[in-house]
């Protein structure tokens, strides 16, 4: 959900190009795509390795690549990953309507993506959207998670305080705001969603993956779940949130501008596991891209002192 604001005025500033449909394949390994089903939805994922499985989930704007490199570091630790295309994104379906994209869906999404690999549970690690949908993984069927990594978005209640008490959180969701308004995709570029991706081999990948998705259903995972209004009112109803049986791991940018670091503090209290929280000063929303070798060796060592 970071650096959306950005992305947003370069939309709206390439808003006039036109995005046609690209036929060329995302760059996955020969043999490594495969596709899980949910009530008809098909969810589209890359696996790589052998091990003990991980499910990867990525945010907006993004695609499965953008866990290329922990996958290979992962690959090389002895793990499986499973790297997803939400749905409404590049080879996933992209079913019509915002209630599609309400949370429930997009948890059944792992879960079928799990199933499909034959797995009782898994480690889960989401970025942006993808944290969001982990953390949502874990509170509702944490038979699923065996341990759980997010990347920038805290835990709801973190959120939520933040939204209500928090100007700087305030105002660094305006983006959401303009995205969750009828007709914002129509603002939307592939190219101008791709804007963020530095590296220059990856970048067209990004934008034949963008080509293929739907910007109404990248729209409508704000519509259908991020919170509406400001201050008090946008942090909801006070409700008990079940315990996270889990170990988590949290990782955030701290130049994150969407996304302010301080909704992580009392991110323990929502732990029944340990917690364990690393804060990058010179990394933003970005975070797997910005610290990539530190994102990368630490959730594997992570990872490995609890196998």
């Amino acid at each position: 959900m970071g650096r959306h604001t950005n992305i947003f005025r370069a939309a709206l500033a390439a808003a006039l190009l036109i995005a046609g449909v690209a036929s060329a394949r995302p760059g996955s390994p020969a043999g490594n795509d495969r596709y899980a089903d949910n009530a008809g939805v098909k969810i589209h994922y890359v696996v790589q390795g052998k091990g003990p499985l991980v499910v990867m989930i990525h945010g907006f704007p993004d695609y499965w690549a953008t866990w290329k490199p922990l996958m290979k570091t992962l690959n090389a630790a002895g793990y499986r990953t499973a790297a997803l295309d939400n749905r409404g994104y590049n080879l996933s379906d992209k079913p019509q309507g915002e209630a599609a994209y309400a949370m429930p869906n997009l948890v059944a999404d792992v879960a079928a993506v799990i199933a499909a690999e034959h797995q009782k549970d898994a480690i889960v690690i989401g970025h942006d959207w993808g944290a969001a949908i982990a953390w949502n993984v874990a509170m509702s069927r944490p038979d699923l998670v065996n341990h759980l990594v997010i990347m920038s978005v805290p835990h709801p209640a973190g959120m939520g305080r933040e939204l209500a008490t928090n100007k700087a959180q305030q105002e660094g969701s305006n983006y959401a705001r303009n995205f969750q308004k009828p007709g914002s995709e129509k603002l939307l570029t592939a190219e101008g969603l791709a804007g963020w991706v530095k590296d220059p081999k990856e970048k067209p990948g990004y934008v034949a993956a963008f080509k293929r998705s739907d910007f109404g259903a990248m729209m409508n995972y704000y519509r259908a779940n991020y919170p509406k209004g400001a201050g008090p009112a946008a942090a909801g109803p006070e409700v008990p949130f079940p315990l996270v049986k889990a170990p988590v791991l949290v990782i955030h940018g701290m130049k994150d501008t969407a996304l302010n670091a301080a909704g992580h503090n009392g991110t323990w209290e929502h732990v029944q596991g340990d917690t364990t929280i690393l804060m990058v000063p010179t990394a933003g929303h970005f975070v797997q891209h910005d610290a990539e070798s530190l994102v990368d060796r630490t959730v594997r060592d992570w990872l490995d002192q609890r196998r």
